[in-house]
This record gives structure tokens, C-alpha cells and sequence, in this order.
């Protein structure tokens, strides 16, 4: 495979490459450049983490990159998911392991390590410290946003603040080319480029992928997790398991996607702040070469769409209606899950006990 073509298979369907010259060139440099993504064991899986991360993590195993799935359980403690319980943490992971094989990520194809594995070596938590005391409290402060945390709270924990100096230490430890991560990591893997210069580190190259929508209407930002308008906006409404029936998860049944789907905020003549274009431009498309709008001949009769740019501009125009939009995506969508929900037919230990420890979001 062409530099070029792995170059776009990396980039697709992606938000930012800090920096596209930097991709080019480890791609020249490298065969099989390694490349990371880390996850919190936080409860159920939905569709951003599993087919908006997960298929970008396809598409780098197809690109030749050498993956790891990095599972992190000390840092889901810190930030007090799944009450801080190791043993949940721990079962969520295998969980997660599951629902990416699900998706198609076959294991052997990626490498899976916990944080437990590098934290009982002393070199990681100096990488830790030099990290620290390459940064400012105010600097520190401002990352905490990548664990979900506002940017104006007052009063925080003071396990929270080693958050980032992990994580960027993560990167340093394991020795990575290139740190993937949804928008909301960004400033931590820009704190990590910066702490590498001044520690005569590699300086990561970072991928940084869309925070797909969640399906209720967002009246107003009222927090602040970034400075620029765009990304707050986008971090404010990504989808969120603690949101009930904002979030659809990759091993829903047809009535559950069904359900949600049509409940979803979708307003005639608009995208922008759309849920369901989200789900049409960054799983629908991602997924299919072409996206079919099914609906009478009455309405104006069954249409086939190329690109996501045909169908949003017949959209804008009227063209289509919210409700043929939804049908057609629900059926697009139950399809896309189907392999999902038969691995968990087959497989079901790790869900049935997520259930049993009534992690239910």
C-alpha cells in the first residue's frame, strides 16, 4: 500500500492531524509506526467509542499500523469511574476487548495492555514526575477537561491532577509514534508534544476523531470544557452513557435503535447541531459507499446518495423530510450492529456481567 493511500485511510472521517507533514513523514520512515488509543473502563459501550473510535482503529491496522488498545484502569480509579471499584474497572475491560473483536477488531490484530501493566515499573512514574515538572499547576488545571471535568470547578481532588502527567507519560513509556483520541484529549496530547521537546522525548503525532452527538437537543452551552466555541459545543454535546436515551450502544436490539432514533432532535432544513447527520456523516458513511432514502413514491420515491455533501444539500432544501431521514438511518443502523449483537449471542459473559453488576450506562 502507497504512502498516500495509508495517509488517507489514518486521516478519514477525522478532525485534526497534529501534523499532517509529521504523518507523511513517519509513514516514509516507518513500515509499521505504533499508534495507540487509550479508554477508561467507564460502563456500556455506545456508538461513539465503538464505531467511531473503533473503525478509525480499523483503518490504522489496515494502514499497517501497529495498534495498542490501551486499557486504562488506574485512571478510570482516579476519575472515580464505576464507583473507583478495581473489580468493575477490571470486568469493564474485558467487556470493552469483546465489543471491539465485535466490531470487527480482531485480537490478534491489536495489542491490549492495561495501565496496571506499566505502572508496577518505577521508569513509568519518573516519566511521570519530569512530566510534571515540565508543566504548571495552571497548565495541569486546564487539561482536566479530558476527564470529563469543567473548566471553572473550584474544588477538585488532588489524585486528579496526576491525570495528565500520566497520560502523557503513557505516550513517552510505551514508546508510541502516534497518540489517537477523540477531540476532548487534545490538550493533554499538546501538553505531551510540548513536555517532549523539553525532555528530548519523540514528540507524538496525534490523530484526533469527531465526539459524535448525542440525540437530545442541547438548549444553551452551560459548561466550559475548552476556550474555542466549536469544541466546547462539540465536547458539551458529545454522546454520554449518564444521559439516558441520548446514546445508542453498539449491541442494541433493533426496537431499542428504533426507539431512540425517532426520539432524536432532528430539525427539518438544518445539520449543524443535528444528531442524525452525525450519525449519517461519521458511522453511515464510514460504513457504506452509498446511503439509500427509502420512502414512497407519494413523497417523491426512494433515492440513492453517494456522499454525505448530495444528501445534506437536498436536506437544507427540504428535499427530505426529518422522519424518511430516521427511518432510513434506523435501518441502515440495525444492519451495521448486526454482527455486534450476534458476538454477544454467542459471547455473552462479559455483558451479562457488566448487567449483573447493574452497570447499566
Amino acid at each position: 500500500m502507497g504512502i498516500e493511500k495509508k495517509i488517507n485511510l489514518a486521516t478519514r472521517f477525522t478532525e485534526e492531524i497534529v501534523t499532517r507533514e509529521e504523518l507523511a513523514r513517519l509513514l516514509d520512515e516507518k513500515k509499521h509506526p505504533r499508534a495507540y488509543w487509550g479508554f477508561e473502563c467507564s460502563g456500556l459501550m455506545h456508538l461513539g467509542m465503538g464505531l467511531v473510535c473503533g473503525l478509525k482503529i480499523r483503518d490504522l491496522i489496515m494502514a499497517g499500523f501497529d495498534v495498542t488498545i490501551f486499557l486504562a484502569d488506574w485512571h478510570s480509579l482516579i476519575n472515580n469511574k464505576l464507583d473507583g471499584d478495581m473489580e468493575k474497572i477490571r470486568l469493564c475491560g474485558e467487556y470493552f476487548k469483546e465489543c471491539f473483536t465485535a466490531i470487527g477488531i480482531e485480537p490478534e490484530s491489536v495489542n491490549y495492555v492495561w495501565a496496571s501493566d506499566i505502572t508496577e515499573d518505577m521508569n513509568y512514574w519518573e516519566k511521570v514526575i519530569r512530566t510534571a515538572k515540565n508543566i504548571s499547576l495552571q497548565r495541569t488545571w486546564r487539561a482536566l477537561p479530558i476527564m470529563g471535568r469543567d473548566m471553572n470547578l473550584s474544588d477538585i481532588e488532588t489524585a486528579w491532577i496526576f491525570y495528565p502527567c500520566m497520560q502523557a507519560a503513557d505516550i513517552f513509556h510505551m514508546d508510541f509514534d502516534v497518540a489517537c483520541a477523540g477531540l476532548d484529549q487534545r490538550k493533554v496530547h499538546m501538553l505531551a508534544r510540548d513536555v517532549s521537546e523539553r525532555l528530548g522525548l519523540k514528540k507524538p503525532v496525534c490523530i484526533h476523531t469527531h465526539l459524535l452527538a448525542g440525540l437530545r437537543r442541547v438548549d444553551g452551552i452551560k459548561r466550559q470544557f475548552d476556550e474555542n466555541i466549536d469544541v466546547n459545543l462539540q465536547i458539551t454535546s458529545k454522546m454520554s452513557k449518564s444521559i439516558p436515551g441520548s446514546c445508542i450502544y453498539i449491541h442494541d436490539n433493533p426496537k431499542e435503535i428504533e426507539k431512540k432514533i425517532k426520539a432524536a432532535y432532528c430539525p427539518p432544513h438544518q445539520t449543524r447541531g443535528n444528531p442524525v447527520f452525525d450519525l449519517l456523516k461519521y458511522i453511515v458513511f464510514a460504513e457504506k459507499e452509498k446511503f439509500e432514502i427509502r420512502r414512497s413514491m407519494e413523497h417523491g420515491g426512494s433515492r440513492n446518495y453517494q456522499s454525505y455533501v448530495e444528501i445534506e444539500k437536498d436536506y437544507l432544501e427540504g428535499e427530505i423530510h426529518p422522519l424518511d431521514l430516521k427511518n432510513s438511518i434506523i435501518e441502515v443502523l440495525i444492519e451495521i450492529l448486526a454482527p455486534v449483537r450476534k458476538h454477544f449471542r454467542d459471547h455473552p459473559k462479559e455483558l451479562e456481567g457488566m448487567i449483573a453488576m447493574g452497570i447499566t450506562k
